[in-house]
């Protein structure tokens, strides 16, 4: 099933469900004709529309339409090693307001923001990393620091801005010390990472470091053997490579890195 099949037959079932819910008499959700047209009308977006809309810098993006309130069914995201668990395809913004303020597990003892993501709602590229580090829990936004300006200077010279791209973490909150995540926190953070891409849905995803990519591949291959291919997640393609803090401390790999963002360019047709 290609992407434009998978997401026609999401708003088809959407669709159906408020027909329904409209016939009972429901008053919970907007089942109007209007509203029902208008979602109607997703299906003729193309993707090519969609990547151009993403290409664009952000001034040049014309006003969003009016919002209409539906309700969008559970949809399973399943694939290739990922992480097994149900996704909704919601808005970023209802995402975020279902973590609201997180205490799902001790990672909330210390934390000063937790760090939910930044971007393009609907990009074609997206970053993913291990978790916030200092500098990101002090300000509440992901690869803010050292690390994050290389990741910009990354993201630049395969000709493209970070308002273009979406950028997250595996986990939404640092770890004490920078240490790496535990079983638990990565299972209580695990369901937004998946509803985030759910919502997203990008062609591309390019996982940052061990961590991001043994957990989103659910493997224990290093990164060194890892990286340089791309792997099927559910229809999109991942390329796993190293961290830019990794880079920091070895320069030396920033040649490796270019390697596999050629790669990345050249399936992007960037």
């Amino acid at each position: 099933m290609t992407q434009r099949e998978f997401l026609s037959s999401i708003l088809d079932d959407t669709l159906h469900a408020l027909r329904d819910l409209a016939e009972k008499g429901s008053r919970g959700f907007d089942c109007s004709e209007h509203s029902l047209s208008v979602l109607n009308s997703w299906k003729r977006i193309s993707t090519e529309d969609r990547r151009h809309i993403c290409r664009l810098p952000p001034a040049t993006l014309p006003e969003p339409p009016e919002p209409v309130t539906v309700s969008v069914p559970c949809e399973t995201v399943t694939g290739s090693g990922d992480l097994s668990v149900s996704a909704l395809a919601d808005p970023l913004e209802s995402i975020q307001t279902d973590i609201g303020d997180c205490q799902r597990c001790k990672l909330a003892q210390h934390r000063t923001h937790i760090v939910f993501g930044e971007g393009c709602p609907s990009a074609r590229l997206m970053f993913v990393g291990e978790a916030p580090g200092f500098d990101e829990d002090q300000q509440g936004m992901p690869f803010v620091g050292k690390a994050g300006q290389l990741l910009s200077r990354i993201i630049q010279a395969i000709n493209l801005t970070r308002e273009q791209v979406y950028i997250c973490n595996v986990i939404k909150c640092r770890p004490p010390g920078n240490r790496n995540p535990e079983p638990d926190e990565i299972l209580a953070c695990s369901p937004f990472l998946n509803r985030q891409i759910a919502s997203i849905r990008p062609e591309f995803i390019c996982a940052l470091g061990t961590f991001a990519a043994q957990t989103l591949l659910k493997t224990t291959r290093p990164i060194s053997k890892l990286r340089s291919q791309f792997y099927d997640y559910n229809g999109i393609r991942l390329l796993p490579t190293f961290h830019p803090s990794y880079l920091l401390r070895n320069p030396d790999k920033k040649r490796e890195v270019w390697e596999d963002m050629k790669l990345l360019m050249n399936e992007m047709t960037l």
